[in-house]
């Protein structure tokens, strides 16, 4: 297990850090992203769909539940699952984790039993105005290896 502790002062500066760990990605690779509303999650996965050089704007897909991205270098699939605290859950959402592409997840306690064993834990916190300590923690030697090179590449 791995843990980077890294502060942005600026919604661009969270925005690059997500678009330099993007093409650190693989088909399947999973992000769990916590965080408070406002926090920064949806600026930090704009970044890496700019680094999968996706040109659509990311928006938060809190209405939507998830917003698909195909014209990249990968797939972008970004779940918001705040909305489905206590909710049945079986909507497929699982055919596009570990799917084809890179996942992103909001709230993922919402949908805990649909989460893989490894994955990418990011959490974003708000330190006042624009500044925000982002921690990434990984659980499996690939996503050690993320860790290891974004601190490299600080």
């Amino acid at each position: 297990m791995k843990r980077l502790e890294i502060f942005t002062e600026s919604k661009s500066e969270t925005q690059a850090l997500g678009k330099k760990l993007a093409p650190l990605f693989e088909a399947g690779d999973v992000v769990l992203l916590k965080g408070d509303l406002g926090a920064g999650k949806t600026t930090f996965t704009g970044g890496v769909a700019e680094g999968l050089k996706i040109e659509e704007k990311v928006i938060s897909p809190t209405f939507n539940i998830m917003k698909c991205y195909f014209k990249g270098n990968l797939p972008l699939y970004h779940i918001d699952a705040y909305r489905l605290e206590e909710q049945n859950i079986e909507l497929g959402l699982d055919e596009y984790i570990e799917g084809d592409g890179v996942c992103l997840i909001e709230w993922p306690m919402f949908i805990e039993g649909l989460l893989p064993d490894e994955f990418l834990e990011a959490t974003l916190t708000n330190e006042g105005g624009d500044r925000r300590k982002i921690v990434f923690v990984s659980n499996s030697e690939h996503y050690d290896a993320l860790v290891a090179a974004l601190e490299e590449g600080k």
